[in-house]
């Protein structure tokens, strides 16, 4: 049986559920699945990679950030009621959002009769200290007809908080792209960076605070005290949301160390990178340092490990779901101590060839082959599936 499917994501940017929808489809379109990956995209320039599944930029316009996130996720949504309400848009068997932007959306189309129903993915729930944005995070979850998650965290979160029966269809990582093989690419990005031949190493996702961004700067600069050539790569950070306070300690700390910044400099800030960079970014790193303090997987860390190299993540769920005590250098995640113990841990040549090596073996278990699976025997179910609730157990 051969499904078509609409994933739709909140935008086109290089984050974990874009990512996720794209690997997602282009599996299920190998399965021989017609899969194609809806985005808002005010710019016009697609996604941020070229893909082997059929994608779509639906149109929107820009909304100025000083408008706030809530008008931005009205008309985000708005622009995607348009989209599929126009006449002649292609029709799918299954919609399937993963986010809450694109949920929103499925349920507005579904309760006018547009669409018969839709499932969600909830990668994480977060939390944006705003009542109304958190209503609709949760509208887009609950109006679902049925739910899915990427981790035995979130299952229990959704069952326990909020009575809903979610499916774990885990994450998978490209081990064609995200291999140990070094390319010309790694040198042309060490000359780029301005990589001075001293320790590296990398933060993905931006400065956040859910990424534990100053906490780990800290640790960082804690570091430095004995091993003053050690740089610290800060890779990423597209987003919608607004992470100026996180920004302004951290840019505080820099400056009060009086470190430098920028190509060549100790703390280097990439902004958003092309995806083909990320590959050659693991490689260059001694360490992936990842001690976020929400994740829905952790895909990064998983990426990092399938290119040889070691990873310091927190030892919090959901990274102790899929990861054994060998894998990884553990942190607790509040003390910046503790990720600095880490950081040091990790150049111990001796730990650092044990790291690569469970790494490497750890990754090789997640194929987005295995993970398409899973969501074919959701969606195949789905048609007669009502919605899934459970008795709520809080």
């Amino acid at each position: 049986m051969t499904l078509s499917v609409a994933i739709l994501a909140h935008s086109t940017n290089p984050r974990g559920g874009v990512v996720h929808a794209l690997e997602l489809a282009e599996a299920l379109t190998a399965l021989g699945h017609h899969a194609v990956v809806h985005a808002p995209d005010p710019a016009g320039r697609g996604f941020f990679r070229t893909t082997r599944c059929g994608t779509v930029g639906v149109p929107a316009r820009p909304v100025p950030r000083e408008a706030g996130l809530r008008s931005l996720v009205e008309a985000r949504v708005a622009n995607y009621v348009a989209f599929f309400s126009r006449p002649g848009v292609p029709r799918f068997d299954l919609y399937h959002a993963q986010d809450g932007i694109s949920g929103n959306a499925l349920a507005d189309l579904r309760d006018r009769g547009r669409i018969g129903g839709y499932l969600y993915t909830v990668h994480h729930i977060d939390v944006f200290g705003d009542p109304a944005i958190e209503a609709l995070q949760m509208r887009a979850i609950r109006s679902a007809d049925r739910v899915l998650c990427v981790s035995r965290l979130w299952r229990d979160v959704l069952a326990q908080d909020h009575g809903i029966d979610a499916a774990i269809v885990g994450n998978g990582v490209d081990r064609h792209r995200f291999t140990p093989a070094s390319t010309a690419a790694d040198a042309d990005w060490r000359g780029r960076l301005g990589l001075t031949g001293g320790p590296v190493f990398l933060s993905v996702g931006g400065v956040e605070a859910r990424k534990n961004s100053v906490r780990l700067l800290d640790a960082f600069l804690a570091l430095r005290r004995d091993l003053p050539d050690a740089q610290l790569v800060v890779a990423g950070g597209a987003s919608l949301l607004d992470h100026s306070p996180e920004m302004l300690a951290f840019e505080a700390r820099i400056a009060a160390g009086s470190i430098t910044t920028g190509p060549g400099g100790t703390v280097i800030r990439t902004g958003p990178l092309p995806d083909a960079a990320m590959p050659a970014l693991y490689r260059l790193a001694d360490a992936l340092v990842f001690p976020s303090l929400r994740e829905g997987f952790g895909l990064a860390v998983v990426e990092a490990m399938a290119c040889g190299t070691p990873a310091i993540v927190p030892a919090i769920a959901p990274f102790t779901e899929h990861l054994e005590p060998g894998d990884a250098e553990w942190v607790d995640p509040l003390d910046s101590g503790s990720i600095a113990r880490a950081m040091r841990a990790v150049l111990e040549p001796r730990r650092a060839e044990a790291l690569r090596a469970a790494g490497l073996a750890r990754a090789a278990g997640f194929g987005w082959e295995s993970c398409a699976a899973r969501h074919v025997a959701e969606y195949t179910r789905f048609p007669s599936t009502a919605r899934s609730l459970v008795p709520c157990l809080k």
